[in-house]
């Protein structure tokens, strides 16, 4: 046998060593890229169970948690064909958490056909520019007890009277205003109104209503400020904190909440006995803005579910529909609801 010479075995050696420092390197790389895709996600999962909105950015971001969701679902993907173990465990995680977020809005829970009925329809008129007449076609359409409008203008509450509104809902409580500020409710039943929400110029309407089954409902047009910009913020903050407590009487609160159910202003309405119809109903994901282009730094705005019709207890929920109006960037909310005891 011959033994290999020196200069064989150092040959050898530098033929071998190169690869195994180049193996390790793409191995690294490999665990660097399944931690960056999972991080952004754990990320928003962390600031998603926050009970607060940690910061303006944050609420004009948090109300896409359902398509951030979705886009999690790549991250364990990513780690498993990796066979990066930990990154997985961790990305599973926040998927389960940001599904647990959403999922149940898909699902239908405590549907109750018992006490008299009561529909409710909301629009955003998007600055009195929804034509009068189809409107009014919907409301003959649906037959709702109660319509709530947001961004109500003189010029349509007008168009509306000479639509025809008042012979189909002929109580109102009007707080038109110029411009995006304005809000009414018109009710097949009596009305008495309330003191407004007037808080940055977006007044929201507030009546009781005098029920079918003898017992009032307080129902308030909701229509917060847009967080648009960062000044708007705390204004949008304090219109949805001076809705009402879900306490004492029977409450409806429909209209445009500029927020999702991801809001924690919104989780906290809920938290404090309010429910959602579209949650209720298995249709929390039915969304209903934009329904016109709408940008933001270039990007153009996903849809998401910005309003909403909440029901205190005395209040059940029986069915939701998201409604077509032409000509405004919302879509109409309608709810069957029914009446019980507290």
């Amino acid at each position: 046998m011959i033994e290999p010479t020196e200069a064989h075995v150092t040959t050898v050696a530098q033929e071998e060593g190169p690869p195994a420092a180049l193996e390790t390197r793409p191995r690294r790389w490999v665990s660097v890229l399944a931690w960056l895709t999972v991080t952004p996600f754990a990320i928003w999962a962390v600031l998603r169970l926050i009970p607060a909105d940690v910061h303006f950015r944050w609420v004009q971001l948090v109300g896409f948690t359902p398509y951030v969701a979705l886009l999690s679902v790549v991250a364990p993907i990513v780690a498993l064909v990796s066979r990066r173990w930990k990154a997985l465990a961790a990305s599973l995680l926040v998927t389960a958490v940001l599904a647990a977020c959403t999922l149940p809005r898909t699902t239908v829970t405590d549907v109750d056909d018992g006490g008299p009925s009561l529909r409710i329809l909301s629009s955003n008129l998007m600055i009195g520019a929804a034509p009068p007449p189809a409107l009014v076609d919907l409301v003959r359409r649906l037959r709702p007890d109660v319509l709530t409008l947001q961004e109500l203008t003189p010029e349509a509450a007008e168009g509306l009277d000479e639509a025809g509104l008042g012979q189909l809902l002929p109580y109102k409580v009007v707080r038109s205003k110029p411009g995006t500020g304005g809000s009414g409710i018109y009710a097949r039943y009596p009305l008495t109104p309330g003191q407004a929400i007037d808080i940055g110029g977006f007044g929201q309407a507030r009546a009781t209503l005098a029920a079918p089954d003898g017992r009032p409902v307080e129902i308030v047009s909701v229509h917060p400020c847009a967080p648009r910009y960062q000044d708007r913020y705390q204004c949008w903050a304090d219109g949805l904190a001076a809705l009402p407590s879900p306490s004492g009487s029977r409450h409806v609160l429909a209209g445009d909440f500029n927020a999702t159910l991801d809001h924690a202003r919104v989780r906290r309405l809920l938290d404090e006995g309010y429910s959602d119809a579209a949650d209720v109903t298995g249709d929390g994901l039915s969304t209903t803005w934009p329904y016109q282009p709408w940008h933001f730094n270039g990007f153009g705005i996903p849809p998401v579910t910005l309003d909403h019709v909440l029901v205190s207890s005395g209040v059940t929920v029986r069915a939701f529909s998201v409604q077509v109006v032409p000509a405004t960037d919302h879509r109409a909310v309608f709810a069957e609801l029914g009446l019980t005891a507290r």
